[in-house]
Protein backbone atom coordinates (compact mmCIF):
# COMPACT_ATOMS: atom_id res chain seq x y z
CA UNK A 1 0.00 0.00 0.00
CA UNK A 2 1.48 3.04 -0.83
CA UNK A 3 0.13 6.64 0.53
CA UNK A 4 -0.16 10.05 -0.65
CA UNK A 5 0.70 12.11 2.49
CA UNK A 6 0.74 15.59 3.22
CA UNK A 7 2.55 17.10 6.23
CA UNK A 8 1.38 19.78 8.05
CA UNK A 9 4.44 21.30 10.39
CA UNK A 10 8.11 20.79 8.85
CA UNK A 11 10.25 20.88 12.03
CA UNK A 12 12.23 18.15 13.72
CA UNK A 13 9.51 16.11 14.13
CA UNK A 14 8.24 16.54 10.60
CA UNK A 15 11.11 15.83 8.49
CA UNK A 16 11.50 12.44 10.47
CA UNK A 17 8.33 11.48 9.33
CA UNK A 18 8.79 11.86 6.18
CA UNK A 19 12.03 9.90 6.41
CA UNK A 20 10.00 7.55 7.56
CA UNK A 21 6.85 8.10 5.12
CA UNK A 22 9.30 7.50 2.20
CA UNK A 23 11.85 4.75 3.49
CA UNK A 24 8.35 2.97 3.66
CA UNK A 25 7.21 3.78 -0.05
CA UNK A 26 5.07 6.61 0.51
CA UNK A 27 4.97 10.01 -1.06
CA UNK A 28 5.10 13.59 0.23
CA UNK A 29 2.36 15.16 -1.51
CA UNK A 30 2.35 18.24 0.26
CA UNK A 31 4.12 20.63 3.64
CA UNK A 32 2.83 22.96 4.96
CA UNK A 33 5.19 25.22 7.31
CA UNK A 34 4.18 28.71 9.60
CA UNK A 35 4.48 30.52 5.89
CA UNK A 36 2.16 28.42 3.95
CA UNK A 37 -0.41 27.34 6.55
CA UNK A 38 -2.88 29.49 5.46
CA UNK A 39 -3.44 28.03 2.30
CA UNK A 40 -3.92 24.82 3.61
CA UNK A 41 -7.40 23.75 1.38
CA UNK A 42 -8.37 20.73 -1.29
CA UNK A 43 -6.24 21.64 -4.10
CA UNK A 44 -3.18 22.57 -2.27
CA UNK A 45 -3.52 18.85 -0.32
CA UNK A 46 -3.08 17.34 -3.63
CA UNK A 47 -5.04 14.69 -3.33
CA UNK A 48 -3.46 13.51 0.00
CA UNK A 49 -5.01 10.20 1.87
CA UNK A 50 -3.89 11.69 5.29
CA UNK A 51 -2.39 14.97 6.99
CA UNK A 52 -0.12 14.46 9.62
CA UNK A 53 -0.40 17.64 11.95
CA UNK A 54 2.90 18.53 14.26
CA UNK A 55 2.77 22.35 14.81
CA UNK A 56 1.68 24.09 18.16
CA UNK A 57 -1.39 24.53 19.95
CA UNK A 58 -2.41 27.63 18.36
CA UNK A 59 -2.58 26.39 14.74
CA UNK A 60 -3.36 22.81 15.57
CA UNK A 61 -6.94 23.43 15.41
CA UNK A 62 -7.83 25.38 12.51
CA UNK A 63 -5.41 22.98 10.15
CA UNK A 64 -7.12 19.87 11.56
CA UNK A 65 -10.43 22.10 10.72
CA UNK A 66 -9.14 22.72 7.01
CA UNK A 67 -8.06 19.42 6.06
CA UNK A 68 -11.69 17.76 7.10
CA UNK A 69 -13.52 20.45 5.56
CA UNK A 70 -11.49 19.63 2.55
CA UNK A 71 -12.20 15.57 3.04
CA UNK A 72 -8.73 14.35 4.74
CA UNK A 73 -8.39 12.40 7.20
CA UNK A 74 -5.84 13.63 10.20
CA UNK A 75 -3.52 12.07 12.33
CA UNK A 76 -2.47 14.64 14.93
CA UNK A 77 0.11 14.83 17.52
CA UNK A 78 0.42 18.11 18.79
CA UNK A 79 -0.89 18.73 21.91
CA UNK A 80 -1.78 21.60 24.55
CA UNK A 81 -5.80 22.23 22.92
CA UNK A 82 -7.76 19.90 23.96
CA UNK A 83 -9.96 22.39 24.31
CA UNK A 84 -10.90 22.27 21.06
CA UNK A 85 -11.32 18.78 20.99
CA UNK A 86 -15.05 18.34 21.33
CA UNK A 87 -15.76 20.83 17.90
CA UNK A 88 -13.01 19.60 16.34
CA UNK A 89 -14.44 15.56 16.48
CA UNK A 90 -18.15 16.73 16.24
CA UNK A 91 -16.64 18.48 12.75
CA UNK A 92 -15.06 15.29 11.73
CA UNK A 93 -17.89 13.07 12.77
CA UNK A 94 -19.79 15.66 10.89
CA UNK A 95 -17.79 15.58 7.43
CA UNK A 96 -17.41 11.78 7.88
CA UNK A 97 -13.82 11.98 7.92
CA UNK A 98 -11.27 9.82 9.85
CA UNK A 99 -8.92 11.33 12.56
CA UNK A 100 -6.99 10.23 15.25
CA UNK A 101 -5.21 12.53 17.31
CA UNK A 102 -2.50 11.01 20.54
CA UNK A 103 -0.46 12.92 22.72
CA UNK A 104 1.93 10.28 22.09
CA UNK A 105 2.45 8.30 18.67
CA UNK A 106 5.79 5.91 19.63
CA UNK A 107 4.80 2.57 20.58
CA UNK A 108 6.90 2.54 23.79
CA UNK A 109 5.09 5.26 25.07
CA UNK A 110 1.67 3.35 24.33
CA UNK A 111 2.79 0.31 26.42
CA UNK A 112 3.84 2.18 28.91
CA UNK A 113 0.09 3.98 29.21
CA UNK A 114 -1.38 0.26 29.51
CA UNK A 115 1.62 -0.44 32.67
CA UNK A 116 0.35 2.70 34.07
CA UNK A 117 -3.14 2.49 34.43
CA UNK A 118 -2.66 -1.59 35.86
CA UNK A 119 -0.08 -0.12 38.64
CA UNK A 120 -2.70 3.24 38.70
CA UNK A 121 -5.38 0.25 39.44
CA UNK A 122 -2.81 -2.09 41.52
CA UNK A 123 -2.09 0.88 44.14
CA UNK A 124 -5.84 2.29 43.97
CA UNK A 125 -6.53 3.17 47.38
CA UNK A 126 -2.94 2.99 49.19
CA UNK A 127 -2.74 6.09 50.80
CA UNK A 128 0.38 4.80 52.51
CA UNK A 129 1.91 5.36 49.17
CA UNK A 130 2.13 9.19 47.82
CA UNK A 131 2.16 9.40 43.42
CA UNK A 132 3.86 11.94 41.32
CA UNK A 133 4.78 12.30 37.21
CA UNK A 134 7.88 13.92 35.70
CA UNK A 135 8.46 14.81 32.43
CA UNK A 136 11.61 15.99 30.78
CA UNK A 137 11.37 17.32 26.89
CA UNK A 138 14.02 19.92 25.16
CA UNK A 139 13.81 23.25 25.52
CA UNK A 140 11.54 24.21 22.48
CA UNK A 141 8.43 22.47 23.65
CA UNK A 142 6.02 24.24 23.31
CA UNK A 143 3.65 23.39 26.10
CA UNK A 144 4.30 22.45 29.85
CA UNK A 145 3.44 20.19 30.69
CA UNK A 146 3.26 18.15 27.70
CA UNK A 147 0.06 16.08 26.87
CA UNK A 148 1.72 12.99 27.35
CA UNK A 149 2.27 13.73 30.75
CA UNK A 150 -1.11 15.00 31.09
CA UNK A 151 -2.34 11.14 30.06
CA UNK A 152 -0.25 9.74 32.15
CA UNK A 153 -1.90 11.30 35.37
CA UNK A 154 -5.38 11.37 34.25
CA UNK A 155 -4.90 7.29 33.90
CA UNK A 156 -3.92 7.57 37.37
CA UNK A 157 -6.91 9.87 38.31
CA UNK A 158 -9.31 7.25 36.22
CA UNK A 159 -8.21 4.44 38.12
CA UNK A 160 -7.00 5.30 41.66
CA UNK A 161 -10.48 6.54 43.75
CA UNK A 162 -8.19 8.99 45.99
CA UNK A 163 -7.20 10.98 43.16
CA UNK A 164 -9.33 14.30 41.71
CA UNK A 165 -6.95 16.36 39.49
CA UNK A 166 -3.41 16.44 38.43
CA UNK A 167 -1.15 19.88 39.13
CA UNK A 168 1.55 21.14 38.14
CA UNK A 169 4.69 22.19 40.05
CA UNK A 170 4.37 20.19 43.45
CA UNK A 171 1.25 19.67 46.26
CA UNK A 172 1.21 17.57 49.24
CA UNK A 173 -2.72 17.78 48.67
CA UNK A 174 -3.89 13.81 49.30
CA UNK A 175 -6.38 14.12 45.90
CA UNK A 176 -4.00 15.37 44.10
CA UNK A 177 -1.34 13.71 41.36
CA UNK A 178 1.75 16.67 41.24
CA UNK A 179 3.52 16.80 37.63
CA UNK A 180 7.33 17.94 37.85
CA UNK A 181 7.87 19.35 34.13
CA UNK A 182 11.67 19.98 32.78
CA UNK A 183 13.02 21.19 29.79
CA UNK A 184 16.83 20.68 29.29
CA UNK A 185 19.02 20.58 26.18
CA UNK A 186 17.34 18.21 23.49
CA UNK A 187 15.86 15.24 25.47
CA UNK A 188 13.72 13.27 23.26
CA UNK A 189 11.51 12.54 26.01
CA UNK A 190 11.58 11.01 29.86
CA UNK A 191 8.53 10.50 31.71
CA UNK A 192 8.52 8.56 35.22
CA UNK A 193 5.73 7.35 37.75
CA UNK A 194 6.95 6.97 40.81
CA UNK A 195 5.06 5.84 44.08
CA UNK A 196 6.70 6.90 47.30
CA UNK A 197 6.07 5.63 50.66
CA UNK A 198 8.19 5.80 53.81
CA UNK A 199 9.14 2.02 53.09
CA UNK A 200 9.76 1.91 49.29
CA UNK A 201 9.61 3.44 46.01
CA UNK A 202 7.64 1.51 43.20
CA UNK A 203 8.82 3.61 39.87
CA UNK A 204 8.05 3.11 35.91
CA UNK A 205 9.74 4.72 33.34
CA UNK A 206 9.93 5.54 29.90
CA UNK A 207 12.85 7.44 28.04
CA UNK A 208 13.23 8.14 24.10
CA UNK A 209 16.27 7.93 22.56
CA UNK A 210 15.50 9.80 19.87
CA UNK A 211 12.32 11.35 17.79
CA UNK A 212 12.35 8.11 15.33
CA UNK A 213 10.04 6.18 17.82
CA UNK A 214 7.66 8.64 17.38
CA UNK A 215 7.40 9.34 13.71
CA UNK A 216 7.56 5.61 12.75
CA UNK A 217 3.93 5.45 15.23
CA UNK A 218 2.67 8.40 13.77
CA UNK A 219 3.83 6.55 10.01
CA UNK A 220 1.63 3.94 11.42
CA UNK A 221 -1.65 5.62 12.45
CA UNK A 222 -1.48 7.17 8.82
CA UNK A 223 -1.62 3.50 7.38
CA UNK A 224 -4.10 2.63 9.91
CA UNK A 225 -6.35 5.79 9.12
CA UNK A 226 -6.20 4.97 5.22
CA UNK A 227 -9.76 4.96 4.02
CA UNK A 228 -11.43 5.20 7.15
CA UNK A 229 -13.54 7.94 8.58
CA UNK A 230 -14.88 8.48 12.51
CA UNK A 231 -12.45 9.07 15.60
CA UNK A 232 -9.58 6.80 16.58
CA UNK A 233 -6.93 6.33 18.78
CA UNK A 234 -3.41 4.61 19.15
CA UNK A 235 -5.28 1.81 21.02
CA UNK A 236 -7.15 1.23 18.19
CA UNK A 237 -3.98 0.93 15.95
CA UNK A 238 -1.87 -1.05 18.42
CA UNK A 239 -4.97 -3.70 19.21
CA UNK A 240 -4.44 -2.64 23.00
Amino acid sequence: MTMNIALIGYGKMGKAIEQVAVNKGHKIVAIFNTANCNELEAGKLNNADVAIEFTNPEAAPKNIEDCINAGVAVVCGTTGWNVHAQYINDLARARNVGLLCASNFSIGVNIFFEINKQLAALMNGRSDYNVGVSETHHVHKKDKPGGTAITIAEQIIANNNLKTNWVLDGTSAQNVVPITANRVGEVPGIHTVTYSSVIDDIEITHTAHNRMGFASGAVLAAEFMFGKSGIYTMRDVLGL
